[in-house]
């Protein structure tokens, strides 16, 4: 509410409080606020109802107003008149014309059908000499569904003496029995008509639209129900709870962090992104393989180091023979460096499987200090695993540093003539298989400079083809492998784009007149997975060691025969063997990596996990709620039982409320009430009969064309909710049970609209009774 707790006794107090709280919000020149002014009346001569009371339809801003004035207040009116569950109140003044009403005009944008909508018209004692609102009063002149009331409402000159509601009252009832043209009706005019009738016709409009929103809470109810079984019987401080609570948290985490790791089946899998797991798979077999092969050093550095190493080992005599330590020196480097990529992949995998901790942890944000404590046990367990993982991959490096097996069965030995033949065997063997498909955008091929353009990529061991789309039907162009290199390309400043080229090294076309051919993925794994699947298809990085021919033609310029053979054979030899330790790398490193970390880890988390977490401290500051969680589960039981208390009332409110309908015709007959602004028609309105006390005044509406929803039961009390600006109309909310029974319209004749009345007498008195008809005198029996 507005002052929670705040109490006022006199009206002119709140009257003050609503115009400090509007100035406060809008200024005091006129400003407007969507903010509502929150106001709980109690008082045994109101009704059960909420009020919004909304401003005016204003067109031209004046003080402090917007110049979007007129669209503001629309707006504003709008979030509440279009609710189905809210009567409108359409009131406007009689004396202006009914037909340039606003407030009518945008009800019946939002209630056609004229089910929700209410006429008022104020100012009655206002009008012209010689002029009457009977037509509109009657629904004559433009029939609503519901009809008109007519209402007398205090002067400013009333106001300003201080006179009261009762008095008011009291002047609007003799307004109506003494004006000729509306004494007819004065039973159904007036505030206090008003109060009775809007009350009844809510009830009942309330009651038609209870199915709907019966079946709407049952369903938020059912989704509560799931959410709240662990709530019903919660007890903060329970110690047996918060061991349980602790037990089912890690139990839980153990499970995720395996599903996530070993894969999931069924309804939990996710197609969204990849697992954990996932990704560790795409490091081993697609990143780590493309880091070994990035550090491979340029050919011809490679034979200078062979040359030098042959001439230092021959020293000042002159080699007859290639001497064997030669190999063994330039295998042990290039077995060396393979120590970086190895490393590297354990670098990647540990910073996954952070992720993937973190990501199991949240669910335990429910405990901020238990989720941090997890974090903080599993992490430090798995960087000690990651430096004994690292110890032993550098372990596994001096391993084959510290024998060279030359008996190897994959090791060659052969000349370089048979090495290339084994190697163009192979690749025969390979065939033209297909190693991947996927899309790709090419970026400097496009008829505008820069552009770009996404085509269909078919990769195989032979050559890189592009279609339009994925049926791969039209084909664009098909691109030999044979020669082609590949280089990263730098993305820009503010670029988010990861781009790869292909291009020959003799600087030749790649394809039309561009010599090299720029590539991009949506993501970067996207981009080092081709560059995976281009290793595989033989399309190395820019450095690769691929002899040339121009290469050897200008190492051997500087050599003599013998020297040349023997580099020649050192480096065929260091080939083959290369291949053999870059094998076993790439196979034992995802292996260690499995055993010393992953599966080390897991087990951790199974059995070790809860062990430490007992050590760590005291569970029960550890297992205490955060703010938010507990915030929310006390919401969510707010939610639950305001929901079990809307279904109980809903069903009070069926049980209390007769059934009423609105007749769509008049006068049995008439033309239909869905035409409800149609000069021509001759709906006459109800005239039930009042029975009961009056009630008081409610406030006096605004001048001008105004909108104002109907009162609603909200159980013992009445809520006037003014927004910021005051003035004009209004809507319902959905309210309680009310406390008394409201009256119903059997009452004031059958339904909540009584048949129309036709006035049989148009003088007083009007409700005297017939004249009877006076009793024949006795005749008196003669005797003759």
């Amino acid at each position: 509410l507005h002052k929670k707790g705040q109490k006022y006794g006199d009206f002119e107090l709140i009257r003050a409080e609503i115009e400090a709280e509007t100035e406060r919000v809008t200024g005091s020149n006129k400003g407007i606020s969507p903010v509502p002014i929150n106001l709980r009346i109690y008082s045994p001569n109101v009704l059960n109802l909420t009020l919004i009371d909304l401003p005016g339809l204003t067109k031209v801003p004046v003080g402090d107003q917007p110049h979007d004035i007129e669209t503001q207040i629309r707006d504003m009116i709008l979030t509440y008149v279009t609710r189905e569950n809210c009567l409108i109140l359409a009131v406007t003044s009689a004396n202006t014309d009914l037909a340039t009403s606003d407030a009518l005009k945008l009800a019946k944008e939002v209630d056609p059908a004229g089910q929700r909508t209410i006429g008022v018209i104020t100012k009655l004692d206002l009008m012209d000499e010689g002029t009457d609102a009977r037509e509109i009063l009657e629904n004559r002149l433009l029939p609503l569904r519901r009809g008109y009331i007519g209402v007398v409402n205090r002067s400013q000159k009333d106001i300003d003496g201080r006179k009261d509601i009762r008095a008011a009252l009291e002047a609007e009832r003799r307004f109506f029995l003494s004006h000729p043209s509306y004494r007819h009706m004065a039973d159904r005019m007036g505030t206090t008509y008003l109060q009775k009738v809007l009350n009844q016709q809510l009830t009942n409009h309330i009651r038609d639209t209870l199915p709907a929103l019966r079946d709407r809470l049952q369903r938020q109810l059912l989704i509560l129900e799931k959410d709240v079984s662990e709530y019903k019987n919660f007890r903060p401080d329970d110690p047996s709870r918060k061991t349980k609570a602790m037990l089912q948290m890690v139990q839980q985490f153990c499970a995720d962090f395996e599903k996530s790791i070993e894969g999931s089946s069924g309804k939990d899998v996710s197609v969204n992104e990849l697992s954990g797991g996932a990704k560790i798979n795409r490091l081993f077999h697609e990143r780590f393989p493309f880091e070994i092969v990035k550090m491979e050093i340029d050919e011809k550095e490679l034979r200078k180091e062979i040359a030098y190493a042959i001439r230092n080992i021959h020293g000042i005599r002159v080699g007859l023979f290639t001497p064997d330590m030669a190999f063994e020196a330039i295998v042990k480097k290039q077995i060396s460096r393979l120590k970086e990529p190895s490393l590297k992949c354990v670098d990647l995998v540990v910073t996954e499987l952070g992720n993937v901790i973190r990501i199991c942890a949240e669910m335990m944000s429910r405990y901020p200090r238990l989720m941090e404590e997890v974090e903080r046990i599993v992490t430090t367990h798995l960087r000690d695993r990651e430096q004994k993982c690292k110890d032993q991959l550098i372990l596994l490096v001096e391993y084959e540093l510290a024998y060279m097996n030359t008996n190897h069965e994959d090791f060659i030995g052969f000349a370089n003539a048979e090495a290339k033949a084994s190697a163009v065997q192979r690749q025969k063997k390979l065939g033209n298989q297909v190693i991947r498909k996927g899309w790709l955008t090419i970026h400097n091929v496009s008829f505008i400079k820069g552009g770009s353009r996404d085509f269909w990529f078919v990769l195989s061991s032979d050559n890189l083809s592009w279609y339009k789309d994925d049926e791969e039907k039209e084909k664009k162009y098909m691109l030999p492998l044979d020669g082609l290199k590949l280089r990263d390309i730098e993305a820009g400043f503010m670029s988010r784009t990861h781009k790869f080229a292909l291009f020959y090294p003799d600087n030749k076309n790649v394809y039309k007149d561009y010599r090299q051919l720029e590539l991009s993925a949506i993501t970067p794994d996207e981009v080092d997975a081709w560059k995976a699947s281009f290793l595989r298809a033989g399309v190395y990085p820019e450095k690769e060691s691929t002899a040339g021919a121009e290469e050897r033609q200008e190492d051997n310029s500087s050599m003599d025969p013998q020297l040349e053979r023997q580099v020649e054979t050192i480096r065929n030899l260091v080939d083959s063997y290369m291949r053999i330790v870059t094998k076993t790398i790439r196979d034992l490193v995802p292996k260690a990596i499995m055993h010393l970390m992953i599966h080390n880890t897991n087990d951790f988390i199974h059995h070790e996990l809860l062990a430490h977490l007992y050590q760590s401290g005291d569970q029960d500051s550890m297992m205490e709620e955060s703010e938010a969680e507990s915030q929310r589960r006390e919401e969510m039981l707010r939610m639950y039982h305001a929901c079990k208390e809307a279904l109980r009332i809903i069903g009070d409110v069926s049980l209390n409320t007769t059934p009423n309908t609105i007749s769509s015709t008049s006068n049995g007959g008439g033309s239909s009430s869905h035409d409800w602004l149609k000069n021509d028609s001759q709906i006459i309105p109800p005239r039930p009969v009042v029975n009961g006390p009056s009630s008081p005044n409610l406030p006096r509406p605004a001048s001008g064309a105004a909108l104002r929803p109907a009162p609603m039961p909200v159980g013992v009390q009445a809520s006037s909710v003014p927004t910021a600006g005051g003035g004009g109309g209004g809507g319902i909310q959905i309210p309680k049970i009310p406390s008394r029974p409201a009256p119903t319209l059997n009452q004031m004749g059958a339904g909540s609209l009584p048949p129309p009345l036709i006035p049989q007498q148009l003088y007083p008195p009007y409700n005297k009774p017939a004249p009877k008809i006076p009793d024949r005198p006795a005749v008196t029996h003669r005797h003759y």
